[in-house]
């Protein structure tokens, strides 16, 4: 396949999965709407979120944090090498394995339930109303990791095979389960908050029989299999060991953060959970999508061992990711403050509130381009299955963290800590370059520094438009509609529209990959 070709295969997968998970983004908003209308912030809301705490921390250890990342690669080398039977096979195989390691997990997690309680949420104490609860919540929630990591097994095969839509949206079907079950059980079940933990477990079940229809026209029916002596198999099973390290690492460093801000005054950890949430949305929309694109085509090219052509698709998708993330780290830097006070300034949160928010957003936006560029290079790696470095790389990076952490946390509070996150996620890149470099020879880096240079400039003016369309106009009192709604949506809208002509004027290519694409799709 030509380097132009499969540039539009890249594209196009990541205009599909940006836009599926722009739509699960904004189901999640209205999820957690739903849930604060039906419940608030009540003990029982608290036993829900601790109870859930369990499936989904395994979920990313061993679905979409190291199941994917490991599949993906050998299923596609035995489909290149050798034909379609033998790669449905290494499918049926895995698939058998996960399903019964995921049984006995279940079990034992539901018989361990109530020390799983205590060591994530051991504030909770056992005996009291809301630890029972939880518990029992939990027990309802814990089958969900099995659905989900076969969501994440089928999503993989799907992926391999250039379909990338349906594995993207079933995510949504998670979000739409939880709300249908809040508004149509609550009602009808006691505890009412059990129609919650319901709608999880309905929809890991839906999100699974989604794709089963998918992977049945594609001629990979999931059956059971057990070829346990096939080599593709146990190449699985060593590539998901330390990439369960490596989403180990991350979850660590989440933990690290928030025991660090508990000793800060109070607030300081909503302060970052809040500022968190608004840099992961173009993160989780833009650089995921990419990563998740890009990871077929360079498993592709390693199968057949074209390495420059693999460095090519490397690049590609870094500069894709750059032309796309650079603009939304200024904007979100520039804008800080409004975007706080448009999505949160609600009830209880207040002016002084947002404003400490908008220091933590700073601090993160900060680094958005090193967590953004971690997410197209490490594909590269996963496609040659070395899952190993990338796990060495973030150890070496939360060293960096925890040390800044400890520099910066005196003089900066909370905003030291969003800062020394930012540095490691630099850190972070900047190592899986060097080290991909020394593996797999030059990077052919030029071609991307030039297009940053041209991008820096497009940056430049928006940002300076951004700031001065939204801060030097008289917008009102920071309650009126004008300062609160219009000042950031019509920051964004000039901001985009600046940034735009300048790409077209200064030529960026990506801005005509990703016109062409929409192009495309149109006629």
């Amino acid at each position: 396949m030509s380097a132009a070709s499969e540039k539009q295969k890249v594209t196009r997968a990541a205009g599909v999965i940006g836009a599926a998970t722009l739509a699960s983004r904004l189901g999640g908003y209205l999820r957690d709407m739903t849930i604060a209308y039906f419940f608030g912030a009540s003990a029982a809301t608290d036993a829900f979120v601790v109870a859930f705490r369990i499936p989904n921390l395994l979920r990313r250890l061993f679905a979409e944090g190291s199941l994917t990342v490991a599949f993906i690669p050998v299923f596609t080398e035995v489909l290149r090498k050798d034909g379609q039977d033998e790669a449905v096979l290494v499918a049926r195989s895995t698939y058998t394995v996960t399903a019964i390691l995921l049984t006995v997990i279940c079990g034992l997690g539901m018989v361990f339930t109530p020390e799983l309680l205590r060591l994530i949420a051991p504030g909770f104490k056992p005996g009291q109303e809301t630890f029972e609860l939880a518990v029992h919540l939990a027990r309802w929630c814990l089958p969900f990791i099995f659905f989900i990591s076969l969501v994440a097994l089928a999503g993989g095969v799907l992926n391999s095979l250039g379909h990338f839509f349906v594995p993207a949206v079933t995510p949504l079907v998670l979000n739409i389960s939880i709300i249908t079950c809040a508004v149509a059980l609550s009602p009808r079940v006691d505890p009412p908050v059990l129609s919650l933990a319901l709608g999880v477990l309905i929809g890991g079940v839906l999100q699974l029989l989604l794709q089963l229809p998918l992977l049945k026209h594609f001629g990979v029916a999931l059956r059971p299999a057990l070829a346990l002596a096939h080599p593709a198999l146990r190449r699985i099973g060593r590539l998901m060991v330390p990439a369960i390290f490596g989403a180990a690492v991350y979850q660590l460093a989440v933990v690290i953060n928030t025991i660090l801000a508990s000793w800060l005054p109070s607030g300081s950890v909503s302060y970052l959970y809040y500022a968190d949430r608004l840099i992961q949305f173009p993160l989780g929309i833009f650089a995921i999508a990419v990563g998740t694109a890009v990871l077929p085509s360079l498993s592709r090219q390693a199968a057949d061992g074209d390495y420059p052509a693999l460095i090519e698709t490397m690049n590609y998708g870094l500069r894709v990711t750059l032309f796309i993330c650079l603009p939304a780290m200024v904007g979100i830097m520039v804008l800080a403050e409004p975007l706080v006070l448009l999505l949160f300034a609600r009830g209880e949160f207040d002016l002084a509130t947002a404003r400490q928010t908008a220091w933590a957003v700073f601090g993160y936006g900060f680094g958005l381009l090193g967590f953004s560029g971690v997410r197209a290079v490490v594909p590269a790696f996963y496609a040659l299955k070395d899952t190993k470095t990338p796990v060495m790389v973030a150890a070496v990076s939360l060293v960096v963290m925890v040390g800044l952490s400890l520099v910066l946390i005196g003089p900066l509070a909370h905003i030291g800590l969003a800062l020394a996150t930012s540095v490691a996620g630099l850190t972070n890149l900047a190592g899986l370059l060097w080290l991909l470099r020394r593996k797999v020879g030059p990077l052919g880096m030029r071609s991307v520094a030039l297009a940053a240079l041209r991008m820096l400039a497009a940056v430049t003016a928006m940002g300076l438009a951004v700031a001065a369309l939204a801060y030097l106009p008289d917008w009102g009192s920071v309650g009126s509609l004008g300062r609160r709604y219009a000042r950031p949506l019509v920051a964004v809208v000039v901001g985009a529209g600046v940034y735009l002509g300048l790409a077209r004027l200064l030529r960026i290519s990506e801005l005509r990959d990703l016109g062409g694409m929409v192009g495309r799709r149109r006629a």
